[in-house]
């Protein structure tokens, strides 16, 4: 079956760029506008589960929704000067250890998709983190004041209910992680 007639018919017009900032550019193509992130690697997302059964959460203010947040362990690939071709997983290992304090014995990919389909061209991968080893604090780089979370698996949709309860908000996108943690058979 083609797509192509359901293309709207403005969706092959060549795209301009409305304002481009340091990490983010609004552009349109045809009546379309949309957020572009200028790192060309996208972003990813760690799904981590301690030796212990703890699913590794992250905790920090975010200034674009006014709010904590509850997220996975994430990062933009590719973002830091001289790495620019740095791979998901490389980015995934980098990120893990930064923000939680934790180091994999191996990362693998299980799903890339869009961030936000109508809005943002950008695309985000989940990686899943085996044989983890704590070797320090995480919290984030200088830049980020982040807290983390080891939480049972068995009991963090009633530990993020309770989150969300106390006015966190909470990243729909860890409800995916969630899922493919508990359906990794489907992606080894």
């Amino acid at each position: 079956m083609s797509h192509e007639n359901r293309k709207p018919h403005d969706a092959g017009a060549e795209p301009e760029t409305l304002y481009q900032g340091r990490w983010l550019s609004l552009c349109q193509r045809g009546r379309w506008e949309y957020a572009e992130r200028n790192n060309p690697g996208g972003a990813v997302i760690i799904l981590a589960v301690t030796p212990e059964d703890n699913i590794l959460l992250v905790e920090q203010y975010r200034v674009a929704v006014q709010a904590f947040t509850i997220e996975m362990p994430a990062g933009l690939v590719g973002d830091l000067s001289g790495s620019e071709n740095e791979s998901v997983l490389i980015a995934a290992q980098r990120e893990l250890e930064e923000e939680t304090g934790y180091r994999c014995g191996r990362m693998a990919f299980v799903h890339e998709g869009p961030t936000s389909s109508g809005m943002s061209s950008e695309m985000i991968a989940f990686v899943r983190a085996h044989d983890l080893v704590r070797i320090g604090d995480g919290g984030g780089d200088e830049s980020e004041n982040i807290v983390v979370h080891e939480v049972p698996r068995k009991e963090v949709g009633k530990w993020l209910l309770a989150r969300a309860a106390e006015g966190y908000s909470i990243d729909p996108k860890l409800f995916a992680g969630l899922w493919f943690i508990e359906h990794a058979h489907l992606f080894d």
